[in-house]
Order: C-alpha cells, then structure tokens, then sequence
C-alpha cells in the first residue's frame, strides 16, 4: 500500500505510526512544513512552504480560514509534485487543523483518507469563554469560531474515518460524523517513561541557578509547551505563595517557552512574567528562590523530572489532553489536576490522582501540598496511575497495534 502522512509539524502524532507502517512493507512518504529532527526509518519525507502570507487589513472573521487556504494550496502543490513523480496514495493521514486536507481529494479523488481528529470548536463547554477572567463569548466571538470550524467542518465531510486521542475529543464533533471515529491514543513509550529513584534532574534555571535535584528534594513539577492560561499557569502561580509557607523546603520547577501556543496574546509582555510579578511580593524572596523557570528541556530532562519530583500539577481548559500528563504518570507520578474535560478521563479522583476545581486556589494548595509530605511511593497513587497508563495508554501493546490496524483497514477500503 501507498501511504501519505501529512501535518504541517510532522510526525507530530505520527512520530510512531508512520515508521511502523514502513517497517511492514508499505510505501512511507510525508508532506510537512516543519524540518525532521532527525529521519524516520523508512519514511521518505518532503517539506513545503507558504508562497505568502494573510491579506493586510483581511476581515477579522475571514482570517482563519484564509490562512487555512493559503495551507491548503501550498500543501496541495506538494502533493502534485508527489503525483507528478508517479506517486498516488492509497491512504492518507493527514491532520486537517491547518488546512492541509482542504483541497488534497481535489488531486486523488480514490484515496483513502485517515484524519487525525484533534479538535472541533464550540462556543460553550470548551475552551473558549470558560475561564471569566478573559471575557465571555458574545456574538462576535461565536462568529469568528463559526468560520474557523468551516474547514474542520469540510474535513469532517470528506474523510473516511477518523482517529481521536479521547472520547471527549472526538466528542467535540457534530453528531453525525462521531460514529467514523475510533478513539486511539497516540501512545506512551512506558518503557522510557518509567520510574527511577536513581535519576536526577540536572539544568541551569533562567535565573542562573544551578539545579541538582533527585528523589530526596521536595519538587513541585509544572509543564506547559508555553506558559500560558489556557493550561493553567495562572491558578498555579498563585497558589504557589501559600503552598511554598506551608512546605517551607518545596521547590518549584517550571517547565515551558514564553510563547503563546493556544488564546491570544497578552497586550504587552508574556504570561510568564505577569503572573510572576503578581504573585511576587506575596512569595518573598525565600519563595522566589525556591521557583525555578527552566525554559523548555529536552524530552530526556523532563522525564528525569517526572522520575524525581514528589508531585505533579497539570491544569487545563477543557480542551486537547498534554502528552505530559500521562509521561508524569507513567513515570509513578502523583499528579493533581484540574477537574476538567479530557482529564477527568484520565485521572479517577483519589485512585489515579487528585482532581481539583481549575478555579479553587485553596483546594490546589491543600492537594500540592498533601503530596509534597508524603514520600513519591507512600499511598499507591503513582503505583496505580502508572498502571492506567499502562492499561489504557501504552504505545507498543495498546495504542499503535490499534492505530495500525486502523490505518490498514481503512486504506483497503
């Protein structure tokens, strides 16, 4: 079989999928802008670029799917390319959340396709207006989402099926298109994700602090792509004022770029800073020498620290689940998170973790600080969310055999 992967970030969240494809004998390529890393074994891969950007002064509701069509054209250009050189897929993965999918049946109308199902918009009960602090939704607000749901929407119609990491993802969609959808996780590597009392979490913080930290430490871990509000940076600093005087030898780690990944930018600065300097007075300085800011880490740090730290904070707006979350818990992590869509899938409150209310300062710090007292291994917790990982999101037996089995069912038709 001819197989296609497409997403403007590959591999994305086929990092795994896609070579094991290759590895049973079907012919591997991929289209994305982003350059690999490193190669994929097997997958022969080919980059695009934008030929220009979005229109000066373009109608703020137009916007979105304007930058999707520019997408959509330059990816569809690449494929030609591919068709050109002999090439026409059986299948194609594609990621349609950024308009690569528009216009590719247009070009190989047999094909197959396979969309990674991430996410559909929806003005209430998600992500946008859930957090008061930033506003509500009016009219205007549920316009501009009408019109970045219209190619997601178009995808919906045109795809063969569908994956989704969690019941709650896939059941963002419309009604009629969830019964084409399989949920798979894109999988956890739990053989690297593990647990290790041995492991120290050795960097450099922002500040210039030089950090070696092991098991022994009373370490708070907090991880965003970006430090930002949609995934709770803000309730977690400041709560940290209050935690840090009770557990007067906790330390803070913070993992996360200054960048914006999901919500609009803040008028000036970054979140990382305004919601330090809010909470900074209150932290004192013996409080803000025990918060670490380290930027991003490579993957093998974070890990380390997910093997040390007593405890691990993951808040998020109902919207799409971290990796990180299930990495923290495979590697025997007691994570408290926010009682919110997709997590509560995840975490079963008391068993697996702690849920709290993404809004209640005092319940985050009564948990946080709970876990900080007790040893990593006292009460089971990590033990048994190490095991729902194991059960439900392990990528070699559970997920990938599945997502395989998908994606052949779904190319022979």
């Amino acid at each position: 079989m001819r197989i296609l992967f497409v997403h403007q970030n590959f591999p994305g969240q086929y990092r795994h999928l896609a070579p094991a494809l290759a590895a049973r004998g079907h012919e591997v390529r991929s289209l994305g802008m982003s350059p690999l890393a490193a190669p994929l074994a097997g997958v022969q891969a080919m980059r695009y670029g934008l030929a220009r950007g979005n229109t000066p002064g373009i109608h703020p509701w137009v916007q979105d799917i304007e930058t999707k069509v520019l997408r959509g054209e330059a990816c569809v250009a690449a494929a030609a390319r591919l068709d050109a050189a002999d090439f026409r897929p059986d299948l194609i993965c594609v990621h349609p959340g950024w308009g690569e999918a528009l216009f590719l049946r247009e070009l190989w109308p047999q094909a197959r396709q396979l969309h990674f199902v991430e996410f559909f918009y929806a003005a209430e009960g998600q992500d946008v207006g859930f957090d008061p602090e930033f506003g509500t939704v009016d009219l205007a607000m549920r316009c501009r989402l009408a019109t970045k749901n219209l190619a997601l929407m178009q995808a919906l119609v045109g795809m063969d099926a569908g994956i989704s990491p969690t019941r709650w993802q896939a059941g963002t969609v419309p009604q009629p298109w969830r019964d084409r959808i399989e949920v798979i996780h894109d999988g956890i590597d739990t053989a690297y994700a593990s647990p290790d009392n041995t492991a120290r979490f050795r960097t450099t913080s922002q500040a210039g602090t030089v950090l070696d930290l092991g098991a022994d430490d009373e370490v708070l871990s907090f991880v965003n792509r970006n430090l930002e509000p949609s995934r709770g940076y803000h309730r977690f600093m400041r709560a940290l004022p209050e935690l840090l005087r009770r557990r007067p030898r906790a330390q803070a780690v913070i993992v996360g770029g200054n960048d914006v990944s999901y919500g609009a930018r803040p008028a000036a600065g970054s979140h990382q800073q305004i919601y330090l300097d809010e909470v900074r007075e209150a932290l004192g300085a013996d409080g803000l020498a025990r918060v670490h800011f380290v930027g991003k880490v490579p993957h093998r740090s974070l890990i380390d620290l997910f093997r040390i730290a007593r405890a691990h904070v993951y808040l998020s707006y109902p919207f799409v689940l971290s990796w990180s979350l299930l990495e923290a818990m495979a590697c025997g992590m007691r994570v408290i998170g926010s009682d919110t869509a997709p997590v509560r899938e995840v975490i079963d409150h008391g068993e697996t973790g702690w849920l709290v209310d993404f809004f209640d300062t005092a319940a985050l710090v009564e948990a946080s600080a709970d876990a900080l007292a007790r040893p990593r291994d006292a009460d089971g917790i990590g033990v048994r969310a190490r095991a729902r990982v194991l059960e439900r999101y392990d990528l070699q037996r559970v997920c990938l055999p599945r997502q395989i089995a998908l994606a052949e069912r779904v190319g022979a038709g």
